[in-house]
């Protein structure tokens, strides 16, 4: 019988569908002889359905008429076959998916057929058998709306009793592979967007209502798997365990968009039901605590880094007002409920200061006020008492991190920060209750309030600066901080941080982010998104800062720029306008930007690893370089926050003097050099040049001329030869960079002079660059070296001499170039210069 089924015949014909289903029916047993039969009879009816939809709607009458739905289900009950049962399902996946009429969905649904198959006990111990079934379900999913899905539920009452699809789908929604789990994610998303009410009741009534617990317990392993990564990468650096780290970051991030599409299907109790659990699960139990930790104690527990990141991703991804407002309240919150584990590995970094000064400074606001107006305000007020026995908030903390935390403590606290500023589902009264509400908004806010008629409103806002203002706790707040108390028994509002005022925690904010910027021990990129933050918080004007503040930022400018002037004689004096000039631009660019530069997970990424680190001993240009970089981004922050502190705006070039005037007597003028530019091949006038010898190969010496010349910023090494015909001229074979070349007579040979040679481009990328995709040098750069040979101890000290009265001259042409920009007042009243600095490549 079966083998007339490979007779020749057009196998898309609506005859070859009737004899196909004919010899289907005639099966009476699936076994090892006829398996073959029954599994391409299976495929060609996936391949005629699919063909019929689009062409003959003859061919689906066929299917009606011939009962074939209920032949798959007599054929399932009769095999024993695996490969049969997973033909079947991979039919049935295929038909579903392509058939675009709703006539033809809805049969395929009525009848209990589907569900049957849904229902089927398979030997799922075949993983894929369990994947064809998963694929199945999946494309069940993709064709429900209001009126199939009334087709695959059982109800009684009009209340659905069964669901026999999402039953079953959800038993595999935590199996290890992650396919599997992918596959379940997107069926459930289909069932919760279809908007049916009674299924929607299904779902988020017990029993059903577990997986959303059981979701949550399963991303709370995630997260301390996470953990366990990042507490391994900080003992490595190697590139497998950066790569496990973005890896679990991406699983971290795919399980909280999904719970966002969850909660955007708009099933009020199931969203109330996910921001209870990530609240009770994670954050009160798991994360919070963690702040006061270096690292995490138990296997079940997190480090502060961690915790930074995944409150971050949660109030980014998660978008339920009501967690977003809880967890504001709860950052300034006494948290009775976070755990206390006596075996807490407290924060080395953290400052010891007592939330009951916060107290002190509320119940005496005005003084607050006007001691800062005057500038007699000390940053830190609230955080300069030895309280040892005290626990802090979880706010308090942050700011603790900001202030004395290491890098990627500081780094985590600033991107919490940006990012509880920028949660649009936060009340701004609750942003203002963090300290963290921009002067914009509270202008703003006052205003509105002033113009319904609120008196304290009224007053704060047409108030002098250093008037007494009523400065409170808003209604929000209180309602948040209520539901904390009620619906999470434990938590004790009437800490002190909760009744501070909100002015006396922005000054918080602001003390904090200026002690920030004056630590040198945190990298210019870290310092530029604390500068990123302040500029959001004061946008316009200076009216927040007190003299105080301006000292400390300027004993920070004149530190920095003792270090600028350091580089103007050091390796890369050559480039230094030129580094200034990018890092200005770059530094404006970050902290204007409208969100921080950085994505959060960069925090737990293993430091980038840099040159400093690798040549340390050796002292080689590379490092010599990165510490340039680093000193001029610090410096370019530094100088942005001087003008913006005075409420003046950022010219968008540093005021500096980019052509200073050679002398004329100069070894450039005299050679003959008009432009600040020298290549090979050059002719140039060999005045002054010494006889020299070099081998750039072994056994292969060379005879040429050596010059040392320097034009304004640029300097030069040339070994030049004499052109026959043209006695006294020269042509330009070899040329490396001046700066940095360490001139060195050999101490047993005096007749050589040994110089360094580095790139004469800047050959350093953006370590945020490296930073944020976790990558590290696995390379050494090595710095060149010449060796040249003269004719006599005095001709080798003759040179000596002519490259160090070159680098001199070379270095006080940077020094003048840098006049106006280092000075704050100059640099303040010429910033006319700014409009005349030249590209980059005339510099």
């Amino acid at each position: 019988m079966w083998f007339s089924f490979w007779r020749s015949r057009d196998r898309l014909s609506l005859d070859e569908l009737r004899f196909i289903v004919d010899q289907l029916i005639k099966v009476q047993a699936v076994n090892e002889v006829n398996k073959e039969f029954v599994i391409e009879a299976l495929r060609s009816i996936a391949e005629l359905i699919t063909y019929g939809d689009q062409h003959d709607a003859a061919y689906f009458e066929v299917f009606m008429e011939k009962q074939v739905m209920g032949e798959f289900v007599r054929i399932l009950r009769i095999c024993k076959s695996l490969i049969v049962s997973r033909q079947l399902l991979q039919t049935m996946s295929i038909m579903i998916q392509n058939l675009k009429s709703d006539h033809s969905i809805y049969y395929m649904f009525s009848n209990e057929h589907v569900n049957y198959l849904i229902a089927y006990p398979f030997d799922f111990r075949n993983e894929e058998l369990l994947s064809y079934y998963i694929s199945f379900l999946r494309a069940i999913s993709g064709k429900l709306n209001k009126d199939t899905i009334s087709l695959l539920v059982k109800t009684e009452s009009e209340e659905v009793v069964d669901f026999p699809l999402y039953v079953e789908a959800i038993r595999f929604a935590f199996h290890e592979e992650s396919m599997i789990r992918t596959a379940v994610r997107a069926l459930t998303l289909n069932v919760y967007h279809v908007g049916d009410d009674t299924v929607n009741r299904f779902v988020s009534k017990a029993p059903h209502s577990d997986y959303f617990v059981n979701l949550i317990e399963f991303f709370r392993d995630r997260c301390i798997h996470l953990n366990s990564i990042v507490s391994n990468a900080k003992m490595s650096r190697s590139a497998e365990l950066s790569s496990s780290i973005l890896s679990a970051v991406d699983e971290i991030e795919d399980n909280l968009y999904y719970f966002s599409d969850v909660v955007s299907a708009g099933i009020p109790d199931v969203g109330r039901l996910i921001m209870d659990k990530v609240l009770r699960i994670l954050i009160f139990p798991l994360i919070f605590p963690s702040f006061s930790r270096t690292e995490a104690v138990k296997e079940s527990s997190l480090g502060a880094v961690t915790s930074l990141y995944l409150l971050c991703c949660i109030l980014r991804i998660v978008k339920i007002k009501d967690l977003a407002n809880i967890v504001a309240a709860a950052l300034l919150c006494y948290p009775d409920i976070f755990p206390e584990s006596s075996e807490a590995k407290l924060n080395g970094n953290l400052p010891s200061h007592a939330s009951s000064d916060v107290q002190s400074q509320n119940n005496d606001a005005s003084s607050q006020n006007s001691e800062s107006d005057t500038g007699n305000h000390t940053p830190h007020s609230a955080f300069n008492h030895n309280y040892s026995s005290m626990r802090f908030a979880p706010r308090e903390t942050l700011l603790s991190f900001v202030v004395s935390g290491d890098e990627v403590q500081v780094a985590g606290s600033l991107n919490v920060l940006a990012t509880l500023l920028q949660t649009k589902e936060l009340d701004e009264s609750m942003v203002d209750a963090l300290g963290i509400l921009p002067q914009r908004k509270q202008h703003k806010k006052k205003l509105l309030q002033a113009l319904v008629g609120e008196d304290s409103a009224e007053e704060q806002l047409f108030s002098s600066e250093g008037a007494k203002v009523k400065d409170g706790i808003s209604g929000e707040l209180d309602l948040y901080l209520q539901k904390l108390k009620q619906e999470y028994a434990g938590i004790s509002c009437a800490h002190p941080e909760v009744g501070a005022s909100p002015r006396v925690h922005r000054f918080q904010v602001l003390d904090s982010l200026v002690s920030l910027f004056c630590r040198s021990n945190i990298s210019a990129e870290t310092l530029w998104d604390g500068g990123w933050l302040l500029r959001q918080l004061l946008p316009y004007s200076k009216a927040e800062f007190n003299s105080h503040h301006l000292t400390l930022l300027r004993d920070s400018f004149h530190h920095c720029t003792a270090r600028v002037l350091e580089e103007a004689r050091g390796t890369w004096s050559d480039l230094l306008l030129r580094v200034i000039c990018d890092e200005w631009r770059k530094c404006k660019r970050a902290i204007e930007a409208s969100s921080p530069r950085k994505d959060p997970k960069c925090i737990l990424l293993p430091p980038f690893k840099s040159a400093n680190d690798e040549h340390a001993s050796s002292e080689s240009s590379f490092a010599a370089g990165e510490r340039m970089c680093e000193a001029v981004k610090v410096f370019a922050l530094l100088h942005h926050l001087h003008i913006f502190s005075l409420g003046k705006v950022l010219p968008d070039q540093p005021p500096v003097f980019c052509s200073v005037d050679t002398p004329e007597k100069s070894r450039a003028r005299i050679a003959g050099l008009r432009l600040p530019e020298l290549k090979p091949n050059a002719e140039i006038n060999l005045v002054g040049a010494i006889p020299c010898r070099i081998a750039f190969e072994r056994g292969k010496e060379r005879h040429f001329y050596f010059l040392a010349l320097s034009m304004g910023s640029s300097g030069w090494l040339v070994l030049a030869e004499e052109l026959p015909a043209k006695p006294g001229r020269g042509l330009v074979r070899v040329v490396a960079p001046l700066a940095g070349c360490k001139p060195k007579v050999d101490d047993k040979h005096l007749r050589w002079l040994h110089l360094r040679i580095r790139p004469s481009s800047f050959p350093f990328t953006d370590t945020a660059t490296y930073t944020a995709h976790g990558k590290v040098k696995s390379k050494a750069l090595v710095d060149g070296r010449w060796t040249l040979a003269f004719r006599d101890e005095k001709s080798c000290k003759n040179a000596m001499s002519m490259v160090e009265e070159e680098m001199e001259l070379q270095s006080c042409m940077v020094e003048k170039s840098l006049e106006p920009v280092l000075e704050l007042e100059q640099s303040t009243d010429h910033s006319q210069l700014s409009e005349h600095v030249e590209d980059d490549n005339t510099v």
